[in-house]
């Protein structure tokens, strides 16, 4: 069965606030709620593969202490890592 778009971005959105760790649930969740929305079916796939990543390997990208290998290095990723969340 073909998933809508609009349901596959909220089973994302709510993937996205339940990971496991505390921090990455508030990171990942906040990114999926501003742009989740806005992204098409191709990106979609993109992020979905991101939140199939081991948490520490995600924790140390957004951390700097290692870059995206470059399988990952495209938008999504380079979107995700320039996120930041509001004060």
């Amino acid at each position: 069965m073909n998933e809508s778009l609009e349901v596959r971005r909220k089973r994302l959105a709510y993937r996205s606030r339940h990971r496991g760790t505390k921090e990455l649930d508030i990171l990942v969740g906040a990114f999926a709620e501003r742009h989740v929305a806005g992204l098409d079916a191709e990106q979609l796939g993109r992020f979905e593969a991101l939140l199939e990543l081991p948490e520490p390997l995600l924790y140390d990208w957004l951390t700097g202490k290692s870059l995206p290998p470059p399988e990952h290095d495209h938008d999504v990723t380079r979107l995700f890592l320039q996120f930041k969340l509001k004060p």
